[in-house]
Parts: structure tokens; sequence; C-alpha cells
């Protein structure tokens, strides 16, 4: 069956709003140490901000609204995560490139002074160098979580960053989720920031997706096909009483469930913000270019999931030291050209937005610097291991 302009709607004149959520860890600043003050460090920053918080964790991922707490405070209060080691920020809803990397600075200062109170620091790191004890947030929701999960949730200690795109309803929301499959695993691997584990090297540059992964609805998904497939599998999943809610449909790419966005799940949290814009911005070109070949009635490619299974364990597992599997032909190909593919497949997306010039750039910076397993390894290296150091390292990149 194919789509036409009367039913669908035609291109947009203006680009679609993107927001970013990332979580952070929280740690000693001297010994990089984790340590669990994050609903402290929340409630001092709601004190700051004035403004209510959502202490009980009710929804695990939405973009912030704009307005609220003014320049110098973008996006919502802080908010809790599984783990009191952790803190979660989020931007307002933004269409310009450089108004998220303003939005991402002025968040992770804004934590670190909320942190600093209490003698923390915050790091954009996808998991801890060093060992430690993760500590649950007493609220109820994470209380039934672990309950559920058990020791899956009782060893959860790991930082995504989370992109939304809006979209015009579920029926084009369902159509992107349907077309994006193939090319999220790139995201993954120009993310990679969560080479430790327990305070060694785990031989993988994301291993934050290996551990997320031990959840069972987490991962590429099947094409849904309408949206009443997708809610359909939502509901059966639900059924199952395995799940608390719906906010632990952990796909790799969902329909929000409070704002009218695709939320893309695939990233760690980036240790430098303008790696975290790059994904944000490849994100949107993804969801646009997925949007009109929906409008234009092509079909989506129906990749087996296990296929994109393996993509993403290779991304994980070598970020873009070595090879990925490309998302066309499905072969292991050089990281670079599978990156400079994706950049290609969206580049009309990008030309339309004006986030071209400033994607081309970006992708050339992470392809020449690497991601931020690769710094966080650099620093291993010059400092004979020391991942105290290779923490504060990333402290100071985190907030400079």
């Amino acid at each position: 069956m194919t789509h036409n302009a009367t039913r669908h709607p035609g291109p947009r004149s203006q680009p679609r709003t993107m927001g970013v959520e990332e979580e952070l860890l929280l740690v000693d600043p001297t010994s990089g140490e984790l340590v669990p003050v994050g609903p402290v460090v929340v409630a001092r920053d709601v004190r700051t901000a004035g403004t209510p918080s959502d202490a009980d964790g009710a929804d695990a991922g939405t973009p912030g609204h704009d307005g609220a707490d003014g320049a110098d405070r973008p996006g919502t209060p802080l908010e809790t995560e599984l783990q009191q080691q952790q803190v979660e920020t989020a931007t307002p809803p933004r269409t310009l490139l450089t108004d998220l990397v303003d939005d991402l600075r002025g968040l992770r200062r804004r934590a670190d002074a909320a942190a600093q109170e209490v003698g923390a620091r915050v790091v954009a790191l996808g998991t801890s160098p060093r060992p430690g004890v993760p500590v649950l947030t007493p609220v109820t929701r994470y209380r039934a979580m672990a309950q559920l999960m058990g020791v899956t949730a009782d060893e959860q200690l790991t930082c995504g960053c989370h992109v939304h795109v809006g979209v015009e309803s579920d029926e084009e929301g369902v159509a992107v989720l349907d077309r994006i499959r193939p090319w999220l695993a790139v995201l993954t691997a120009l993310s990679t920031n969560s080479p430790y584990w327990n305070g060694a090297d785990t031989g993988y540059a994301g291993y934050r997706t290996q551990v997320f992964q031990r959840f069972p609805t987490t991962g590429p998904t099947d094409r849904f096909g309408s949206p009443e497939g997708y809610h359909r599998l939502v509901a059966d999943l639900l059924s199952t009483g395995a799940l608390v809610d719906e906010g632990m449909m952990y796909f790799d790419a969902r329909l929000s469930r409070s704002y009218p966005t695709v939320e893309v799940r695939v990233a760690d949290v980036c240790l430098q913000p303008e790696d975290a814009v790059l994904v944000a911005a490849l994100s949107r070109g993804l969801v646009e270019t997925a949007a009109a070949q929906w409008r234009a009635g092509e079909p989506a490619d129906d990749v087996p999931t296990p296929l994109l299974r393996m993509a993403s364990w290779r991304a994980s597992r070598s970020g873009l030291t070595t090879e990925l599997v490309h998302p066309v032909h499905r072969r292991a190909a050089p990281a670079a050209e599978v990156v400079q593919d994706l950049v290609e497949h969206v580049r009309p997306a990008l030309a339309a937005s004006g986030d071209a010039p400033w994607v081309e750039q970006h992708v050339e910076e992470v392809l020449s610097r690497g991601t931020g397993a690769d710094r966080q390894r650099r620093v291993a290296a010059a400092t004979d291991d020391d991942l105290a150091a290779v923490v504060r390292d990333a402290v100071e990149v985190t907030v400079r």
C-alpha cells in the first residue's frame, strides 16, 4: 500500500524541535569515587530554582519546557534517577543547535554548582571508572522496579543521553521509528563514553549499552507497522506484569508518553556537550529523512532485528576505532565510512534545517580526536592507569 500527499502532511516549513536529557554521575572531586547525594543535590537545585521537581521519578524521559527558569537556568529542575549517585538534566525544546550547546553547558554548570554545595562534582560518563555500590533512590517507583528486576536493578548505574525530536502525530512517529532503526547503532558508536566497569577496562568503548540491555525491553525493535501495532505491543508487554509502567519501555527509540516526540535512547551521555548536540542533530536529521520517506510512500527497510542487535553490539564494542555494521549493505565497514554515510543519508534534512556545516565540522572533530571512551583511555595510559585521574579529567571537561 502506498501513501499519498492527501493522506499525509507535506514537508515542514520550520525545523523540528529537539530536546536533550543527560544523566550525570556524582563523584568525590579528589578520589573520583561515587557519592550517593542525588536527592540532596536535586533538593538544593529546586530550592534555588523555586520550582517543583518530579521527585518520585514518574516519567523517566521527557524534555524540558521553555521559560520556567530564565536564560541562566535552562530546562526543568534537576531530577533524581534510579540510583542516588546520579542526577538528570533536561533542556527546553529547541530548533537551533547553538541554543542546545548553550543549554547543555548551562545545565551542567547548574548541576555542578548544586553538587559542590555538598562536596561533590558532576561528571558526564556513561559508567563509573571507579568501583562503587549503587544506592537506590528511595521513591515508590524505583523501589517497585528494584523488587521486580532484582540484581539487574541493583547493579544498574549507567548514564545515557536521550534525544526528543518533534513529530506531528503517532502515525508519523511510528513511521519514523520503523525507518530509523538501521541507523541507530551509528549514534551509539559516535557517543561511546563508558569503557570502565568496577574499576577495570571492559574492552568495550560503550559498556553502558551492555549493562542497560539487561532490562527485558531494551534494544532494537521489530517494525511496528502502525500506531495500533505500537500501542498493542506496549499493552501486551505491560500485561505480562513484569514492568512497573510504560516508562520501562526502554526501546532504542520510542514514542514519548508525555510529549509529541520520538525519543532516541541509544547514546551514552557524552563527555563533551558538543558531541551530545551532534547526536541530537543527526537524530533530527534521521527523523526528518524518515518522515519524508513515509510521505513519499517509501516502505521501511525490514532489517532483521537480530542483525540490528549485532550492529548495536559492534558499536558498543569498538566505537569509532575499527569497523561498524553498515546500515545499508549490512556488512562490516570502517567506522569513519559508516559515519560519513549517515551524514550523506540525512544531508537533505541537514541542509533544510541549516545544520549541515555545523554537523560536518563536528563529525570531522569526533573522527579526529575520538569519543569520550578514547579520551578516558588516553588519560589512563598517561597516568599509569590512575582511574581517579580519569574521573578528575572528565569532571573538568564536563563543566568547562
